[in-house]
């Protein structure tokens, strides 16, 4: 061995000792025990995670503080060399690990007190915690890996040019001068995919077989014609169009309504030949699953918001719409609370979405339903409502926001074109939280520029079986609600323990704020005597801002752990005295010095083994 080398071994072994006793009192719990080796079936799942998350090697960034006594034991000068570098951190890796029961390697130093370590047995987010207890570390946190920003390799996400959206999944880019109103999802998908957590989706049942939501479903239910475990009467069969009433298959039948179920009558008072619209299902509920969970880097059409959450679909809408009660049921039981007649919810969802409501105020029993789900832990997302590109003071965009966005508690969703302002249909006031993208055309005719496209099913009436079909022009506040609903999912799989009144405030406080567009009127609180149509939003009419789902999700991020203080033990240390004049010794100091010893033992360089 040079004996350069063993020169700085010894130094690094003699001052590691003498700091042993000096730091004791940095001690501030019992030894925890390294993480047993990983089997090898472990080992090799954990090498296909990032370096940063595999749960046998770990890599942190340690800041000392400026009066610790190991920093003050050796000082690293600025300029000093490399070498010299290297061994002022090693000897601080060594001494601190001592104190963790960890083997703490130096890699490089950032500044003269700042240091990466890296330790094998125990994942980095394990080590990060124990050292962030002791009390000569100021901070410390993982080295994160990072990448370029992700982006989808799914078709639809780049452009859908061949069915006229060139600017395919827009409303999920990182924003620009164009697309201003798009949530920031690449970024957000570094930090978030949603694993683990369960989006309800209340609407019109879903196609439980698209290819490009296979697998994303948690058993739902259908409560549409629901009758206290009665039989479910002719009216209310006619209108859930599936030959019954509530049972445990959500799946979308269709909804499409024709003049001979208006001129029969057979769907009840409810149905009146407003209804019949274009006399085609909307396949709504597809539609809104699509966006917050679509399968995603599978290769095969759209990207969803929380590709890894899981959508628990609720059947509360059938031809014409659906009861409140019907859906004050469903809310109720996809937060996992008892509803009488019904069984009991094994898989609770953390997000309710609502792309769906009605006008008017929010109602007692309606208000109730709500709280009870957000008391539950639920976040609660609903649709500003939607009127339509007319100046009509009755149906005119730009009314006041509909229920049950408008419930105190939940999270109301405004719409908004690419460029930022309130989209012509989207309701807007007060009550409105956030704006997220509701699509436009921009232009008067051929294909929409700038729609929400997403999953849906290309039969005109009845459902084509395992369908791969997309809708290319959507548009619409349902079709931002889920865009938040999807978001909301990624704060949760970073931080479980959010409540939804926290949820609603990150939600708020990292919103990007509205532009103002030359030439466009400023948005007014909506009522149903001043409709209108595209204007610059406020923070009084359109919700706290745009939604940015990146940093939301980073803003849901926990707080590292408050260094605790540590104590200073009031044991009196037992010494013994050697003959011939020895020192005295105690039994810390003569273990951490055989720590120090193995710790500290020359090893041999293999190729490729430094990490």
């Amino acid at each position: 061995m040079p004996a350069k080398f063993l020169s700085l071994r010894l130094r690094h072994l003699a001052t590691a000792a003498g700091l042993i006793a000096a730091s004791a009192t940095a001690l501030t719990s019992p030894a925890i025990a390294a993480t047993s080796t990983a089997s090898a079936s472990a080992s090799a799942s954990a090498s296909a995670q990032s370096p940063d998350q595999q749960s046998n090697y770990a890599r942190v960034i340690v800041r000392f503080k400026e009066q610790a006594a190991t920093v003050k034991a050796r000082p690293m000068a600025a300029r000093a060399t490399a070498l010299e570098a290297a061994d002022v951190a090693q000897v601080r890796a060594t001494t601190l690990g001592l104190r963790h029961s960890a083997s703490l390697h130096a890699r490089r130093s950032l500044d003269s007190r700042t240091h990466v370590f890296t330790a094998t047995g125990m994942s980095s987010a394990e080590l990060a915690r124990r050292l962030a207890a002791d009390s000569e570390v100021e901070a410390v946190e993982v080295d994160r890996w990072w990448r370029h920003t992700s982006v989808p390799n799914d078709p639809l996400y780049a452009t859908a040019s061949a069915n006229g959206v060139s600017a395919g999944q827009w409303y999920l880019k990182t924003p620009d001068s164009t697309l201003v109103s798009a949530i920031n999802m690449p970024a957000a998908w570094d930090l978030s995919t949603g694993n683990g957590v369960v989006v309800a989706v209340l609407d019109t049942g879903v196609r439980l077989d698209h290819p490009d939501l296979a697998g994303q479903f948690k058993p739902g239910y259908d409560v549409v014609g629901y009758n206290n475990g009665g039989t479910a009467t002719s009216d209310q069969i006619a209108a859930a169009n599936d030959g019954d009433g509530a049972d445990a298959d959500p799946s979308d039948p269709g909804d499409w309504v024709s003049q001979a179920d208006i001129d029969s009558g057979r769907l009840g008072t409810g149905c009146t030949k407003d209804d019949i619209g274009s006399g085609t299902s909307s396949w709504h509920g597809t539609r809104v699953s699509g966006l917050i969970a679509a399968l995603t880097n599978n290769g095969l059409g759209m990207a969803g918001v929380a590709y890894n959450a899981k959508i628990l679909p609720v059947r509360v809408l059938g031809k014409c719409g659906g009861w409140q009660s019907d859906i004050d049921a469903g809310m109720r039981w996809a937060a996992g609370l008892a509803v009488p007649g019904l069984p009991s919810n094994p898989n609770p969802a953390k997000v309710i979405n609502m792309s769906l409501g009605s006008d008017g105020a929010c109602s007692n029993i309606y208000q109730n339903a709500v709280t009870a789900v957000i008391n539950a832990g639920v976040s609660v997302v609903a649709a500003a409502g939607n009127g339509v590109e007319t100046t009509s003071t009755s149906t005119g965009g730009g009314i006041g926001v509909g229920t049950p966005a408008n419930c105190t508690g939940v999270i109301a969703v405004a719409g908004l074109r690419n460029v930022g302002t309130k989209v012509g249909f989207s309701n807007l006031g007060p009550q409105n939280t956030i704006a997220a993208p509701g699509g436009n055309c921009v232009n008067t005719s051929g294909a929409c520029l700038y729609p929400i496209l997403s999953t849906s099913n290309s039969g005109a009436t009845t459902p084509k079986a395992a369908d791969n079909a997309y809708n290319y022009a959507g548009t619409g506040t349902s079709f931002s609600t889920p865009l938040v609903s999807g978001t909301i999912a990624l704060m949760l799989a970073v931080n479980s323990s959010l409540t939804p009144a926290e949820i609603k405030s990150k939600l708020m406080s990292t919103a990007r704020a509205f532009p103002s567009v030359s030439g466009v009127a400023q948005c007014v609180a909506g009522t149903t005597a001043s409709p209108q149509l595209e204007c610059n939003c406020t923070t009084s009419t359109c919700g706290a801002g745009m939604l940015d789902a990146a940093a939301a999700v980073a803003a849901a991020a926990p707080a590292a752990p408050a260094p605790t203080t540590p104590t200073t033990p009031t044991t009196p240390v037992t010494t013994t005295s050697s003959g011939g004049g020895g020192g005295a010794m105690s039994g810390l100091w003569l273990a951490g010095l055989a720590l120090a010893v193995i710790a500290l033992r020359w090893p041999a360089r293999r190729a490729g083994s430094a990490r």
